[in-house]
């Protein structure tokens, strides 16, 4: 199968893997001890994918207190287990090998934590596919998925024709801020019209849509330095 790119940066939770049940679990834990219990389960799957410090807010809890949220939800992912109330999606392996095999080089940009995306990785045993896993910093100076991405392109130097692959409209949005196309994802836990209208250059339903996708796709742009 022809090229059509050179990298490939993946998002990780809704991309990669099906994180959202532990992270679900854990941020309705966290607004329950703020005593802001949500009693729409399904408004959580909100959280899977944006930095916490964006979604909390959403749910009520006010400015002054979102670090602590962000502290009581980290307790019950790491401490709870949540982190690995996650499973690679099917087929996501093979599709990684093929791309491995076809000359692709392949990244994370993530807005989880790196060192716990690298944990996850490695749990799972996706880590040996990709060459730079790259991540939000603990504090906020790099957790936006703009800011990761401009970080990644820092540590890459040079990575060719390069597209973003993601589930959520932050993915869209922040390889756009970098001049890089985005292919979205609809097994994961953004809104396609969303992904679409902020400008992804097509939605693929499948793994198999998606390597077809990576190897036709448009004409990518040139990354901002």
């Amino acid at each position: 199968m022809k090229r059509r790119y050179d990298s490939v940066f993946f998002d990780l939770d809704g991309t990669l893997t099906d994180s959202g049940p532990g992270i679900m679990r854990c941020a309705a834990q966290a607004l329950k001890d703020l005593g802001l219990p949500c009693e729409d389960y399904r408004r959580l799957r909100t959280f899977v994918g944006p930095p916490l410090r964006v979604t909390f807010p959403k749910f009520g809890v006010p400015e002054d207190r979102v670090e602590e949220a962000i502290r009581i939800y980290r307790v019950h992912y790491h401490q709870g287990n949540g982190k690995f109330e996650n499973a690679p999606y099917e087929g996501i392996q093979d599709l990684l090998d093929s791309l491995l095999r076809e000359g692709y080089d392949l990244y994370v940009a993530t807005s989880k934590p790196e060192a716990l995306s690298i944990e996850i990785m490695d749990r799972f045993d996706l880590s040996k596919y990709f060459r730079i896993i790259c991540g939000a910093s603990q504090d906020a100076s790099r957790e936006n998925k703009d800011a990761v991405i401009r970080y990644l392109l820092s540590r890459v130097k040079d990575p060719g024709r390069t597209v973003m692959v993601g589930d959520t409209v932050y993915d869209v949005l922040g390889a756009a801020a970098l001049s890089l196309p985005c292919i979205g994802v609809s097994w994961g836990y953004g809104d396609v019209p969303s992904m679409l209208e902020a400008g992804a250059v097509g939605i693929a339903d499948t793994m198999e849509q998606l390597h077809q996708m990576l190897a036709t796709g448009p004409e990518p742009a040139s990354p901002v330095s």
